[in-house]
């Protein structure tokens, strides 16, 4: 049955009803990120600390905690809060810049995105607030005395959530219209003493006219009282006039976004009414003094709250395009009440019905963390580089440095995030798996996210696909193919058609993307793809987006696999469109033999190339070409050699029957293949299963997957760990006079080399396990029951591979389902997720420990760790 969000959903695609004209588009960490960075030596930390945030206006996007704003970021409101005790009020979230933590860059805060629909019409968020001093120092002098070897110090190892010394709040908003959002904030006191706070719900404008983008300055300014109701009305020469109502305050502070040049550069002059002010209000202790001038570009009401023991008190506010000349809060609790039922409808229609009630609620904060996670993002990257009319010139230097060749991009758009804080930018292999996700929800946006990053303000002429912010340049595995296959089929499901224009538009753009690649990363014509970076750089002992050892080139096996797979899927699209156009039944074929002759590359040894797989050990590697022709494997066991698992598909019957002459080009390329004695990579052309494309043989298939299932290696109580547990006593090589080593690191990175808190040397990664996943499952629909294998190796214990895909699943699954004790295995050893205040809160981190399976690397709300909603919903569950 079509729920009322289904209609929303609807509503917005078909009708252009403007239903996602307000979300969670605010950042959750502006400063610090390459964007705002105008230093001369490209250091963004330092160039722009969190220090300087509250007093800094930001030249691209803003900041705030359980953030709102519209589509083009113009008008946007934010929690503040202060618990009397701070050096600073809590307008944004805290972390470690990448030099300050012993493992790289960290947001110290605990906040939760509980509850989010694809048009927000409804959105809960919870951020956990000591009453003590925030230990801001502690965090940051704990964290830079310990070492790599030692863990991070996080805020739960401190004590300022002792004896349940905290406040939980509670932001909701729930929109009546698609401009009219009620927005209620609850306060609970969690301790056994009374407390105080002050609450600052803030509302502003983004700062485009310090930079000339706007003409006409917004305002926001105070009218008359509705009855018992305050009111200001935000006044923004592109999107009109907006009514804030709010409940009555002790206060109504008004200041400028506008930066304090005195406090920021030291220039002499007027500090009053500037971005901080408010800081300089409570901090500073000034309120008293306070004269407002009733207008401004930033506006908090001031509410100063007590509260008793376990009290709790709720605060109401309304934004909207309606001036009401009544109440403007009567509908409030009714509005809320219905929303909150249609979210719980909405999520009721996704989830399997087989599943208990605890997976269902993670399932629902997984998908709500990616809708809480999109996020407005602009950067103009000629403007960038030469810098704003009236505005200091960068330095010349920037014109040479990062990005510099990327001068086309131009990017104003809501973009579906990695991490709000953490990564508070795109990244382009990342947003392929959010797609998968985001499209059990909303099809239709996660179709227009993977067009988008293949636009020509994203895509560079030359056809490459921007990596992040940091290296536009860097090389992203092309996955874009596969997730737009993958899209393209939920999407049938969902709104009961196929979207055949869809694939037309994203296959003009892969083309681009695909010979971009076949042109700059195959540089000997071989079939055999470098890449460098390709998401598992540290996986290797050396950096493979730098000068190799002794010049050698490295011909990587994930590049090669990465193409196979981006071969298959171009071929898998044009025969889908061939059922509707079949104009396309020439280019299927085109790509059917480049899949041919990359697997024949990988696998095969000749005068000029020597194979990346080994019979011995049943594992592909990257192999080191040297300047004197000698081939040297480097006999890392990781996730790179299984990743030619990921480039198989299965073609049935029923397509072929659609596409005549690409059987007969594909029999007749078969048969001439085996002539010449090459790799096959078609078992058998008249299996009633259809046929298998695979870059593995059955045989090599078979040594993978007891490789891949051995808990020995690969198989922890949590998934596959990217680095086979071989290596816990080290692996090293010597190349030239140069020796190099690497050894399995569970959790946290011990080396710098790689830059953050990066760590791929043993992690349990959600996206290469759902990939594994994936592959099995399309194996398994062309072997059946006749390939089975142990699960675990050696248990004797057989089981088909789409058994042994579900088993995979549960695997990860069970790292965020509560046991027996209480615990989740992804929160570690801390005893408070017990507590009924933080049991059923759920994080979702970039990686997981691959013994522990405890949260690693970004800690919060990591985008493609959200395919953890698509793994329950794919899982085979038994009835419970």
């Amino acid at each position: 049955m079509e729920s009322a969000e289904h209609r929303r959903i609807n509503e917005k695609y078909q009708e252009s009803i403007p239903w996602m004209k307000w979300g969670p588009y605010l950042s959750e960490r502006q400063w610090g990120t390459v964007r705002e960075d105008y230093s001369d030596d490209g250091n963004a930390w330092d160039y722009f600390p969190h220090e300087h945030a509250r007093s800094r206006a930001y030249r691209w996007g803003e900041d705030g905690i359980a953030g709102i704003s519209d589509e083009l970021q113009n008008l946007c409101f934010s929690l503040c809060v202060w618990n009397h005790k701070d050096p600073i009020l809590k307008e944004r979230l805290f972390g470690l810049n990448g030099h300050e933590g012993n493992h790289g860059e960290d947001v110290k805060e605990l906040y939760y995105y509980l509850e989010n629909t694809p048009t927000h019409s409804y959105m809960k968020y919870l951020y956990k607030y000591p009453i003590d001093e925030y230990p801001y120092a502690d965090l940051l002098n704990t964290n830079q005395s310990r070492s790599k070897d030692d863990p991070e110090y996080e805020l739960l190892d401190t004590n300022c959530f002792k004896d349940n010394r905290y406040f939980d709040i509670f932001v909701e908003y729930a929109k009546a219209g698609p401009d009219d959002i009620f927005i209620k904030i609850t306060v609970e006191n969690r301790s056994d003493v009374a407390s105080s706070l002050s609450l600052l719900p803030t509302i502003w404008f983004r700062n485009k006219w310090s930079f000339g983008k706007e003409i006409e300055k917004p305002i926001i300014e105070k009218i008359d009282i509705v009855e018992n109701w305050e009111t200001v009305v935000c006044n923004h020469p592109t999107i009109g006039e907006y009514n804030f109502y709010y409940d009555q305050c002790d206060y109504e502070l008004f200041t400028e976004n506008e930066t304090n040049n005195f406090k920021v550069f030291g220039i002499d002059s007027d500090a009053s009414f500037k971005k901080d002010y408010f800081h300089e209000l409570l901090v500073n202790n000034k309120l008293d003094s306070y004269s407002s001038p009733n207008k401004g570009t930033k506006f908090s009401p001031l509410y100063q709250i007590n509260l008793s023991a376990k009290e709790s008190k709720s605060f109401t506010f309304r934004l909207s395009k309606k001036r009401s000349n009544d109440n403007p809060f009567k509908h409030l609790e009714t509005v809320f009440k219905d929303r909150i039922s249609e979210k719980a409808n909405f999520y009721s229609s996704i989830s399997p019905d087989a599943c208990n009630k605890d997976i269902k609620m993670i399932q629902e904060q997984a998908y709500s963390g990616m809708l809480w996670s999109k996020q407005f993002y602009h950067i103009d990257m000629e403007i960038w580089l030469n810098g704003d009319k009236g505005q200091p010139q960068p330095p010349n230097n920037r014109l040479n440095g990062r990005n510099k060749n990327w001068r086309t991009l131009n990017n104003e758009d809501i973009v579906s995030m990695p991490d709000k804080w953490e990564y508070p930018w795109y990244a382009a292999w990342d947003l392929a798996f959010h797609c998968i996700t985001l499209a059990e929800v909303d099809p239709s946006f996660a179709k227009e996210q993977l067009i988008l990053i293949m636009r020509e303000w994203y895509m560079a002429p030359n056809g490459q696909i921007p990596a992040y912010e940091w290296n536009f340049s860097d090389v992203n595995p092309p996955v874009h193919a596969w997730a737009a296959y993958k899209i393209y089929k939920i999407d049938c499901k969902f709104n009961k058609e196929p979207d055949i224009n869809f694939l037309k538009r994203i296959f003009q753009k892969l083309m681009l993307n695909f010979t971009w690649w076949v042109n700059r990363k195959d540089s000997h014509g071989k079939n055999v793809f470098e890449g460098g970076f390709l998401g598992l750089d540290n996986i290797g002992v050396f950096d493979r987006s730098q000068d190799l050892p002794d010049g050698g080139k490295l011909e990587q096996a994930d590049g090669t696999s990465w193409m196979a797979m981006f071969s298959l899927y171009m071929m898998k699209i044009s025969i889908e469109i061939c059922k509707f156009d079949p104009s396309f039944e020439d280019v299927s074929t085109k790509f059917f033999e480049h899949f041919v002759y990359i697997s024949e590359s990988i696998n095969q040894s000749g005068k000029n190339w020597t194979g990346a797989w080994d019979e011995e050990d049943g594992l592909f590697y990257d192999v080191l070409q040297l300047p004197n022709d000698e081939y040297l494997p480097i006999k890392v066991r990781s996730l790179v050699g299984l990743t030619p698992l990921f480039a198989i598909t299965v073609i049935t019957k029923e397509e072929l029957e659609t596409i005549p002459d690409f059987m007969v080009r594909l029999k007749w390329f078969y048969n001439y293949r085996r002539e010449l004695n090459k790799y096959s990579v078609i078992d058998n052309i008249d299996n009633d299963n259809g046929i298998l494309f695979s870059m593995v043989n059955e045989d090599q298939l078979r040594k993978l997957i007891k490789v891949l299932l051995d808990e020995t290696e690969f198989l922890a109580p949590g998934g596959i760990r990217s680095l086979s547990k071989i290596h816990k006593d080290g692996y090293s090589i010597k190349i030239g006079n140069q020796d190099f080593s690497l050894s399995y690191q569970p959790g946290e990175s011990n080396s710098d080399l790689f830059g953050g808190n990066s760590n791929w040397r043993g992690p349990i990664w959600m996206p290469m396990n759902y990939l594994l996943i994936h592959s099995l499952r399309e194996y398994h629909t062309y072997y059946k029951d006749n390939f089975k294998m142990e699960f675990p190796t050696g248990s004797n214990n057989f089981m088909n591979l789409e058994e042994i895909a579900d088993e995979l699943s549960k695997r990860l699954i069970s790292i965020f389902q509560i046991d027996n004790e209480g615990k989740r295995p992804v929160n570690g050893d801390y005893d408070i997720y017990k507590d009924d205040h933080f049991k059923n809160l759920i994080l979702f981190p970039e990686y997981m420990h691959g013994d522990t399976s405890r949260a690693v690397g970004a800690s919060h709300q990591t985008g493609w760790t959200g395919l953890v909603a698509t793994l329950i919903n794919e899982c085979k569950w038994n009835k419970k």
